[in-house]
């Protein structure tokens, strides 16, 4: 014991005087920028490496899905869009059957934002790579339970938007002025003693684009879906996409 005891001793003096005399001094760091452009040469090496991946990762994303009929562009309606309405249609299709598999109820409606749709959809065979195009971000499919209260803060939040965002399962008019003149969910009128359940991205049930009513739901269930797999898995079971816009939100 006594001499495991001095051995300790012994090393920490060793320490103690070799430190001694030494300065510490603050390291120096300095970087640049290194700009990532043509003048670049590309490493021939890791070209061939990575080229059998490319090819097959570029087969895979522009194989035919589906038909597209008509060229869709979330600019051609006030309120109503095609393209909106077939993104709100895809979330509710794919995600409702998903919701009710593990919860037992149904969804009620969909909502999302105008601001989500990120192309156009051209007139010409569909791909998963269009898919991508149209959402780009890694937003999951959330189904919130909102109080017909929140429901009547959503369509007042809508009438200030003055946007044409995508909605399935409700139908809302409004007159002029964007003033919402009739609302409806499966047909019936918004009674504010029921709740609803709405699909959405997590994105917009966080706040995004100051849609607050999504924040502190009754209840918030994970689909566990990103809303691109729900529009390529669409995508994989039509021959050709439905490009209609029609009265689910109107101005009269």
């Amino acid at each position: 014991m006594k001499t495991f005891t001095s051995g300790i001793y012994l090393l920490l003096a060793i320490i103690v005087l070799g430190c001694k005399g030494n300065s510490i001094e603050t390291a120096e760091i300095k970087g640049h920028r290194i700009a990532v452009d043509e003048k670049v040469k590309a490493n021939a090496e890791i070209e061939e490496f990575i080229q059998p991946f490319k090819e097959h990762l570029n087969n895979t994303l522009d194989s035919t899905l589906a038909y597209n009929p008509r060229a869709m562009v979330k600019s051609d309606g006030d309120l109503n869009t095609a393209i909106g309405n077939l993104m709100a249609d895809v979330v509710m299709e794919q995600a409702g059957p998903v919701f009710k598999s593990r919860t037992g109820n149904e969804i009620d409606m969909v909502l999302l934002n105008h601001g989500g749709i990120r192309s156009s959809l051209n007139k010409e065979n569909i791909s998963a790579r269009s898919a991508y195009a149209l959402m780009p971000f890694e937003n999951e499919i959330v189904v919130a339970e909102l109080s017909g209260e929140k429901i009547k803060e959503m369509l007042t939040y809508l009438e200030q938007a003055k946007t044409a965002h995508p909605v399935s399962g409700i139908q809302i008019e409004m007159d002029q002025d964007y003033k919402v003149i009739g609302a409806k969910i499966n047909g019936e009128e918004i009674d504010e003693d029921k709740t609803y359940f709405v699909a959405t991205s997590d994105y917009l049930q966080q706040g995004g684009d100051n849609m607050s009513f999504f924040k502190d739901p009754i209840t918030l269930n994970k689909v566990d879906y990103k809303l691109r797999n729900a529009i390529i898995d669409y995508f994989k079971k039509v021959d050709t996409l439905k490009v209609d816009k029609d009265n689910r939100f109107i101005r009269k």
